[in-house]
């Protein structure tokens, strides 16, 4: 599955480069006219990241994301700040089907453990964005990437297994927004050692190869952001590679 994905800052669809706020490109005041135009290529999931609510809660951009999901025929996942319970309920009674969760999944562990069975599986993705160190290892970061904890993307991913785990989305800190390629070795790893995982891959991607490599060795899906928004190919086209890879 191919995901396009907006990041939004005060209703307006923007692009971070590595998740630096200021290093911010806009590319559109209303994110709805880009949403139906990847509805109308075949898109059934848009991923939604309220960089507004990510740096505060408060400042959800609920209004916004109520209007996408009320007028697109896609589904929603979205990500950016969830802290407590009531966040996940304001989002699932806004119309989003699935809620992302980062960091919060490194410092409060149980209680997303919690969330988990209390949700059901297909109601959270757990979002993992991992520094490869030069040990090799993938270390989580959080807190908008401006810290990078000692537990392991294998270390996250098994404390959340026995509860229901089964979206993973995971971004290579290093290749986002960049536009040179996925890390194939670690998106392989993850797919090998966790098979029963959904896995999502983000970052980097920059030409249609780039796809294909991933679909190659069965990894389920694709994010889809920067690429699309600077025609770098369109969705059809990606749509299309996928199919045949």
């Amino acid at each position: 599955m191919l995901i396009p994905a907006l990041d939004l800052i005060n209703g307006e669809v923007v692009r971070l480069q590595q998740g630096d706020f200021a290093r911010q490109t806009t590319f559109a005041s209303d994110p709805l006219p880009i949403a139906e135009a990847y509805a109308a290529a075949g898109a059934t999931w848009l991923h939604v990241v309220d960089l507004d609510g990510a740096r505060d809660p408060q400042q959800r951009q609920i209004a916004t994301l109520q209007r996408l999901a009320a007028k697109l025929p896609m589904k929603l996942q979205v990500g950016g700040g969830i802290r407590q319970r009531s966040d996940l309920e304001q989002l699932f009674d806004s119309g989003i089907q699935r809620v992302v969760i980062g960091s919060l999944a490194v410092k409060e562990p149980d209680l997303v453990a919690a969330w988990l069975e209390d949700f059901g599986s297909e109601a959270i993705v757990l979002s993992l964005d991992v520094s490869i160190a030069a040990d090799g290892n993938a270390y989580v970061a959080t807190h908008g990437w401006q810290e990078t904890s000692e537990l392991t993307l294998q270390q996250a991913i098994e404390r959340f297994l026995p509860h229901g785990l089964r979206h993973v989305l995971c971004t290579d800190i290093a290749k986002d927004g960049m536009l040179g390629g996925y890390n194939l070795e670690l998106y392989q790893r993850l797919k090998r050692d966790y098979p029963q995982l959904v896995i999502q891959a983000s970052g980097g991607a920059a030409k249609l190869d780039d796809l294909r490599q991933l679909r190659a060795f069965g990894c389920d899906s694709a994010i889809l952001g920067k690429a699309l928004l600077t025609g770098k190919f369109t969705l059809e086209e990606a749509f299309a590679c996928w199919q045949d890879a």
